[in-house]
């Protein structure tokens, strides 16, 4: 990692792996769009040196980082402050060096949120939500989700111990149930939102026939140039409708970047041109 050679705010995404990561792309559209100057690179950071992969990037005069798989739950540790967001989901996505301090936030449940209601115009007040995996990713859309009032909110995982955890961090917001992949069969559900990272392996939740009432949404948090095996399973399994994770991807980006520059861009022309990306 090299100083910014243009003066430019430097910017961010660490991961293993992440050379596949739009956020360049997302945020150098951002900067173009709302007339800031800043450089967004894409690092990859060895599995067991995330924590020197940050201290570099900082002492090298970087403002801010976003993390994505697998360092989501690692990052929350080496912040010295977070959100009241990530002290309940205990993942963080995005970094702000403030003071020499580093601030955590997790934005990927509002991108989410904003996906499901303002883009694919998603009622989720009064629906039954299955959540697939019980990793951060899951932890980081809960509580945004509970905001829009479901009906029912279902985690299913292989380890049940570990949805367990979850469903206990975030009792107070309301019940979630805990399910095995098995005991699923014959349930139905209005939307099922699949947090696990299958996806980037061309492999599938275990999940039984059953699964989705008629109208139902399926959407996979992870993206491609193609739809996801996820997708293409779900509209054979009974879903009316998918979509996989680009545009939470964006708004989750548009949420970060306001958070460091104080400027909320627009997102659709953005999420249209990484989709044209992907073409």
């Amino acid at each position: 990692m090299q100083p910014s050679t243009t003066g430019a705010d430097r910017y961010a995404v660490i991961g293993n792996p992440v050379s596949h990561s739009k956020s360049p792309q997302i945020h150098a559209a951002f900067a173009a769009a709302t007339g800031q100057s800043l450089e967004y690179t894409a690092i990859l950071a060895p599995l067991d040196e995330f924590p020197q992969t940050v201290t570099a990037f900082r002492q090298q005069g970087g403002r801010g980082l976003n993390i994505t798989l697998p360092f989501k739950q690692v990052a929350a540790d080496i912040c010295d402050q977070l959100s009241e967001r990530v002290r309940r989901a205990g993942a963080v996505n995005t970094i702000s060096f403030n003071n020499n301090e580093l601030y955590g936030e997790n934005t990927d449940g509002v991108g989410l949120l904003q996906d499901l209601q303002g883009n694919l115009e998603c009622e989720i007040d009064g629906r039954a939500v299955l959540i697939l995996g019980a990793g951060g990713a899951a932890r980081g859309i809960i509580d945004p989700l509970f905001d829009a009032q479901p009906g029912q909110v279902c985690i299913a995982n292989r380890s049940l111990d570990k949805a367990h955890l979850i469903a206990d961090a975030f009792k107070d917001r309301g019940h979630i149930k805990v399910s095995g992949y098995p005991a699923l069969a014959g349930q139905g559900f209005d939307i099922v939102i699949n947090a696990t990272s299958l996806s980037l392996g061309n492999e599938l939740p275990p999940l039984p026939a059953g699964v989705f009432k008629p109208g139902a949404l399926a959407y996979d948090m992870m993206y491609a140039n193609q739809p996801t095996c996820f997708m293409d399973w779900a509209m054979q399994a009974g879903a009316s409708r998918t979509a996989d994770g680009l545009g939470m991807l964006v708004e989750q980006a548009a949420e970060a970047f306001y958070l460091w520059r104080g400027v909320r861009p627009e997102t659709p022309p953005v999420q249209a041109l990484i989709r044209q990306q992907l073409g």
